[in-house]
Parts: C-alpha cells; sequence; structure tokens
C-alpha cells in the first residue's frame, strides 16, 4: 500500500496523514525529547518510561490524538500537582485470579502497564486475570497497554472511563466519557492482532487536535452547543456515541460497559462524576478507574492450535473482495503499517505540536527538535 494510498485511508479514518509542512522527528530523537522534558518537570525514572513507552509508541501507530501531542497536557497536571509524579504503587491480590493495583494518583500509563504485567503474572498461575486500578489518572491511549500482553503471548483487554463528553442514546446533554476499549492478541511470526477505540464517533483529543490543525470534523460525530451536528471542531460541544444519531446505543452501550468495569467494580467515579481532564483545575487530584483482562492461550487450547486458528481466521479476512482501490485490512494492520512507515521516515508532528514543543525544549533547556522530511527514496515528500 503506497503513502498516497494510506493518506486517502486516513482522510476517511479521520486520522491525520502526513504533509511536507510536517516537522518529522525520528522515533529515538523524539523518545529522547519526551523523556527529558518529563524528568526536568519531576517525574520519577518509572514514570518517564512508562509515559514515554505509550506516547511515542500511539504516534508511531499513526494514533497521533494519544500520542506525543498530549506531553504539553500531562506536564501542566504535573506542574499543578494533579498528577503524582513520583507515586507508591501499591498491589493487592485479591483472589486466585484478581488483584487491584493502587496508583497512588501517578501517571496512568505506569499504571497500566504495572496492571498488565501483575495480570500476566496471575494469568500464569491461574490461565485468565483480571487486575482493576484505583486512584490513577488519563493513561493515553488504552491498545499501549493490551498491546503489552500480546507482545508478551497473552490475549488482553484494557478499558477505561473519562470525563463526561459523550451524549447517551437520544440524550441531549453529556453524560458518558469517550471510554476507550482495546484488545490484542498475538500472532506468532507477526504483529498483535489491535483494536484501540474510543466507545464514541470520534475520540475527544481527536476533535482537540483538528482544533489545532484547523481542520473539519467528519460528519455525524460531533453537536454545538445548540445540539445541532456539526464538522466545526471549534464549535463541537460534545460527541456523539459509536453509531451516530441513528445506532448509537451500540456505543452507549460499549460506554456502559467501561462504566460499570472501570467504576462500579472498583469504586471510582463515573465519567459524569469526573473532574475535565481539559481544566482549568489541574491541582485536585481525579482518581480514575481501570479494568485489564489477561487471557493465557494454552490455558484454553493448544498453543499451536491457537496460533493456526488465528492464522487462518486473519488469512481469510484480508482475502476478502474489496472495494475499488481498497483492501480489506484486519484490526491493526494500519497501524502497522504506519509504524513501519514512521520508524523509516519520521514521526510527523504538526505546526501547533512543533510549536509547542519549541517552548518546551526553551523551557527546559533542551535542544529543538527536528529535521527536514526526507522519504526512503530520498524524494522531497508527498505533494
Amino acid at each position: 500500500m503506497s503513502r498516497d494510498d494510506m493518506n486517502q485511508l486516513d482522510q476517511k479514518r479521520g486520522s491525520t496523514p502526513d504533509s511536507a509542512a510536517d516537522l518529522h522527528v525520528s522515533c529515538e530523537e523524539l523518545r529522547s525529547f519526551v523523556s527529558s522534558c518529563l524528568e526536568k518537570a519531576g517525574a520519577d525514572r518509572p514514570s518517564t518510561e512508562a509515559v514515554t513507552r505509550s506516547l511515542v509508541g500511539a504516534s508511531l501507530r499513526g494514533v497521533d490524538s494519544h500520542g506525543v501531542r498530549l506531553l504539553p497536557h500531562y506536564l501542566k497536571a504535573l506542574a499543578g500537582g494533579r498528577i503524582n509524579g513520583s507515586p507508591r504503587l501499591n498491589f493487592a491480590r485479591l483472589s486466585t485470579g484478581t488483584g487491584r493495583l493502587d496508583a497512588d494518583d501517578g501517571f496512568g500509563h505506569l499504571a497500566g502497564y504495572r496492571a498488565i504485567e501483575a495480570g500476566i503474572r496471575l494469568a500464569d498461575e491461574n490461565g485468565i486475570a483480571a487486575v482493576t486500578v484505583i486512584n490513577s489518572s488519563h493513561f493515553g491511549a488504552a491498545g499501549s497497554y493490551a498491546l503489552a500482553a500480546a507482545e508478551s503471548g497473552y490475549l488482553a483487554i484494557a478499558l477505561c472511563n473519562s470525563d463526561k463528553l459523550v451524549l447517551p442514546f437520544d440524550g441531549v446533554t453529556p453524560f458518558h466519557g469517550t471510554n476507550p476499549i482495546s484488545f490484542a492478541a498475538p500472532v506468532a511470526g507477526r504483529r498483535p492482532y489491535l483494536i484501540d477505540m474510543a466507545s464514541s464517533a470520534i475520540p475527544l483529543n481527536r476533535v482537540l487536535q483538528y482544533q489545532a490543525i484547523n481542520r473539519p470534523l467528519p460528519r455525524d460525530v460531533a453537536v454545538d452547543k445548540g445540539g445541532v451536528m456539526t464538522t466545526d471542531a471549534e464549535t463541537a460541544a460534545a460527541l456523539l456515541p459509536v453509531g451516530g444519531a441513528d445506532y448509537g446505543y451500540k456505543g452507549a452501550a460499549l460506554a456502559g460497559l467501561c462504566e460499570v468495569l472501570s467504576s462500579a467494580l472498583t469504586g471510582m467515579a463515573f465519567s459524569h462524576q469526573l473532574l475535565s481532564m481539559a481544566g482549568p483545575d489541574y491541582t485536585t487530584r481525579r482518581h480514575l478507574g481501570h479494568f485489564f483482562l489477561v487471557m493465557k492461550p494454552e490455558a484454553f487450547i493448544e498453543p499451536h492450535l491457537y496460533q493456526e486458528q488465528i492464522a487462518v481466521y486473519l488469512a481469510d479476512l484480508r482475502a476478502q473482495p474489496a472495494t475499488p482501490e481498497n483492501r480489506v485490512m484486519a484490526a491493526g494492520d494500519r497501524e502497522w503499517h504506519e509504524e513501519a512507515n514512521r520508524l523509516a521516515s519520521g514521526i510527523p508532528l504538526d505546526a501547533a505540536v512543533a510549536a509547542e514543543f519549541a517552548e518546551l525544549a526553551a523551557t527546559f533547556g533542551l535542544a529543538e527538535l527536528g529535521h527536514p522530511y526526507e522519504s526512503p527514496t530520498g524524494d522531497a515528500g508527498p505533494d
């Protein structure tokens, strides 16, 4: 699939295609910059490593809404005291296959990776494990944590809730958050099968990203203050659930699933009770809950049969007839194509993010990022 093909796919799916006007930064350079900013802002080493891993990983996969563009927000929350930069995490085993991690109001990214690690240990003993997280904060892309499990040979589900931004089906005021859900499964010899989605028609961070780059929203994803459908990111006041105005009961039900597992099962706040992620209060801690499920394939089926089965499914899916100029892809295919592309060509930073990073470089005494875009073939970049 060519870069032009991927850009057309990005337009359909709402992600940001690379542009010759974007600043392109290598993965290693960006990883070093993000880590340095976090360390200088007061985050401890485990928190710094976890946040950097999640943000840079999301940007590599093309999930720009939950990638490095969130760094300035996290630094603001850290400076204000909303996030504890040196948390003392505490894991308690509650039963044979369940546990609870108290994140001590630290970065949700650290809590997410630690919860998956604990889930893997329990799943090694029991075949399946569920881990809840309490007293946490925004954890970025849910796919970061399910993916971590799949890369270690386990199936995993990761989900959480977030502050109210999404209309309930047939509702007129926000009640649910964008409430993300991720599932990942290992695939022998290939990158994992990966679902990483919001239960809203579009993630909030995508709306904020589009505000910054002055790009219109897709239709049927947001309404303005008057409840009228809008494609103007500046006037979007609430989001619709997956399925839009006609079939949004599906997305609303998925959002409810996240509420039950992330809040009812943890004692943490529901979406409509949470403090807004966007401020203006960056001092009060938000006490988010998360939920993770980890499964060991061989506890259910012989390892070789599992790998044969998932390989057959993915091969048959990708072989299905497609509409003109398209091909049928499995969940995660687009991300892995984008990851390979960005490893070769650099991670694009739009003008708004590049400007924010230049300010961070000045604030923390770091070298500014960037180099001119050069494709692997030496071309100047896409038109």
